[in-house]
């Protein structure tokens, strides 16, 4: 496996080179499962989406943002930060409109 690239503190800049969404997100990945944990731990008791499910849903809603560029670190987290709520506002609404019970990421 190659190594991941490593960044300046606080940007996501290797060699002149800005760095894509999925070059990022194993850059952060912890950072991203302390705001799924924080996040959910706000959420009901019986909710079916996991931390990881979380950050995974929320990386396919950054992915797609093909125009998007992040400024520095702190700018990809606010943005992941703001795809993970929509992706609970997501859930949420498909549980009132009586959906039933979802992951977020696309259950049977």
């Amino acid at each position: 496996m190659a190594s991941q690239p490593t960044p300046e503190p606080g940007s996501f800049v290797v060699e002149g080179r800005k760095l894509s969404a999925e070059e990022m997100v194993p850059l952060v990945y912890a950072d991203l499962r302390r705001m799924a944990n924080a996040f959910l731990r706000g959420e009901a008791p019986n909710r079916t989406l996991q931390p990881t499910a979380l950050v995974n849903e929320a990386f396919l809603r950054l992915a797609d943002q093909r125009q998007q560029e992040w400024d520095n670190r702190s700018h990809f987290l606010a943005i992941a930060a703001r795809c993970m709520r929509r992706v609970l506002v997501d859930a949420a609404r498909e549980r009132a409109a009586g959906g039933g019970p979802t992951s977020g990421a696309g259950s049977p």
